[in-house]
């Protein structure tokens, strides 16, 4: 999944995107309120982790103008106001959790584990299809129970597919989930990983199915 992070403090900012980077995700990084409002203006993401007192433009702004928009990507705001008043006010204003500094990171994994499944309305953290399984929070794939060793690109492409049964998702689409701006996949990234994956879930009873022109959906085989 694809994650922004907006932080101007930059041993914090590094230790957020570490910590997600290791949940498995893309993540990209804005140090300041204007960057991050012209990168959601022309990216999509699944999850906006914000903070609140930012240079060029303070982090209510850049909420105000994301739902302004109407867009429905979730906003964890971590903050140090720990007022009662402040919570309510952004969250007033369309966050959708609030995260106060210091915090442990475990806590931030937790919350942002939490508003993925919100946003692809599941209420656990396991993905399913037939006899394969991903646990999200462990970052680990079975099949039929058995531990089935997966590359990091590898787990977030199944990931992706396994959020979106039923869809058929174009390489672009996927390529901007498991890929953040300081990465430089070659044009067949796609098709590489999804060669190397589709033999590890055999015996499973789920099939990764190319649509020539459209893209790869994952469901039951044949």
């Amino acid at each position: 999944m694809r994650v922004l992070v907006v932080e101007d403090t930059v041993d914090l900012g590094e230790g957020m995107v570490a910590c997600i980077e290791r949940m498995g995700h893309a993540v990209d990084w804005a140090q300041d309120g204007g960057g991050a409002d012209r990168l959601l203006r022309d990216t999509a993401y699944e999850l906006l982790v914000l903070d609140l007192t930012l240079p060029e433009m303070d982090g209510v702004a850049v909420l105000r103008g994301l739902r302004s928009r109407k867009s429905t990507t979730p906003v964890l705001v971590v903050t140090a106001r720990s007022e009662v008043e402040d919570r309510v006010k952004v969250l007033d204003d369309g966050a959708d959790d609030y995260l106060v500094k210091p915090f442990d990171f475990r806590e931030l994994e937790a919350r942002v584990r939490s508003l993925l499944r919100r946003r692809s309305g599941d209420r656990t953290n396991t993905l399913a299809c037939r006899g394969v399984a991903l646990d999200r929070a462990a970052r680990t794939a079975t099949i039929h129970g058995a531990p089935v060793g997966l590359t990091r690109r590898e787990l977030a492409l199944l990931e992706v597919l396994l959020a979106n049964q039923g869809k058929i998702l174009s390489k672009s689409v996927i390529m901007d989930q498991i890929f953040d701006f300081s990465a430089e996949p070659s044009e067949n990234a796609i098709e590489v990983i999804v060669t190397r994956l589709r033999p590890k879930l055999a015996g499973s009873g789920a099939e990764i199915r190319t649509h020539r022109g459209l893209g790869y959906q994952i469901g039951a085989g044949a």
